[in-house]
């Protein structure tokens, strides 16, 4: 890429733990914010039976709300304070069965931009300690600004 990716503000990480800790999607399905930096985000979520599809795979739109919120947070990083963020398209390739004891989404920002930010998102199923590629997404994600009700 060649591109530094520099935060907006020193205490971004602190901001994207604190939105990712008001996400109840994220909370409800046991997803945990493992690992962030300027412009990436890896996101956790152990294997739940009840996330499951008829065939016993985790269900497209887990994987699918994984990679989307990973996305969506490491373009958070790089945005100023007293914004928010949220998705405004995204293409999905579902490449392979989310089968194994935990999946892990990372995030990381192709380009960023004033309003939009590209980025691009993996979902890996990790199965006794080896990782396979389970989907890929390419997302725009906005900057929210203006709106009193976004706590940041």
């Amino acid at each position: 890429m060649g591109q530094e990716l520099e935060p907006q503000v020193s205490d971004y990480e602190a901001r994207v733990r604190a939105s990712f800790g008001r996400q109840r999607f994220m909370e409800m399905i046991g997803a945990r914010l493992v690992r962030l930096a300027a412009g990436e985000v890896e996101i956790e979520l152990p294997h739940r039976a009840d996330l499951t599809q008829q065939h016993g795979f985790v269900h497209a739109g887990v994987v699918t709300a994984l990679a989307d919120t990973a996305c969506g947070y490491a373009a958070f990083t790089l945005m100023p304070a007293g914004v928010g963020v949220l998705s405004v398209e995204y293409k999905i390739n579902l490449l392979a069965p989310a089968r194994g004891e935990l999946l892990v989404a990372r995030g990381r920002v192709l380009r960023p931009g004033r309003t939009l930010t590209v980025c691009a998102g993996e979902v890996f199923a990790r199965h006794a300690g080896e990782e396979s590629l389970v989907a890929t997404l390419l997302g725009t994600m906005m900057t929210v600004r203006d709106r009193p009700e976004i706590a940041d």
